[in-house]
């Protein structure tokens, strides 16, 4: 199974898009399911389903920065060097999407979102393309990984 189905089938199981990424690259970025878990849970629904950015983009982005985030933060040049990967990797999502907002990824208008997650039955998963998306991102983020290694 790859990083990308692996990520599909938690969300399938329940996680929400943006545990499903990041616990399915957190092993080999050094970081334990538990705190994967802890760690990506409010970026669900586009941030507590607040419908902003795409859980499954921030937890991709979440993963990039563990591996290439600088750490001195006066380093104006390493710092411009991973916002270029983030973005890279952010407008390669777009470009397969159409967007990284979750609400224009589901169609759903602006305004306020009910914090109550909605049943994951089979009529959930006929008009959600969550999954795909979740997909995506781990796909994004499992080639990314292979062709930028330390």
């Amino acid at each position: 199974m790859t990083k990308a189905e692996q990520a599909k089938q938690l969300f399938i199981d329940g996680h929400n898009c943006a545990q499903a990424v990041f616990c399915t690259f957190a092993p080999m970025l050094g970081i334990d399911e538990k705190t994967a878990l802890t760690l990506s849970a409010c970026f669900g629904g586009g941030l507590g389903r607040q419908r902003e950015v795409c859980g499954a983009v921030s937890a991709m982005c979440m993963a990039l920065s563990l591996k290439y985030a600088p750490k001195d933060p006066k380093d104006q040049a390493a710092k411009a060097a991973f916002y270029a990967r983030i973005q890279e990797a952010c407008n390669q999502f777009k470009q397969k999407n159409g967007s990284i907002i979750c609400r224009e990824l589901l169609g759903i208008a602006p305004g306020p979102q009910s914090p109550v997650p909605q049943p994951r039955t089979p009529e959930y998963y006929a008009h959600r393309t969550c999954p795909d998306k979740v997909k995506c991102a781990a796909e994004i983020l499992e080639q990314y990984l292979k062709e930028h290694s330390l």
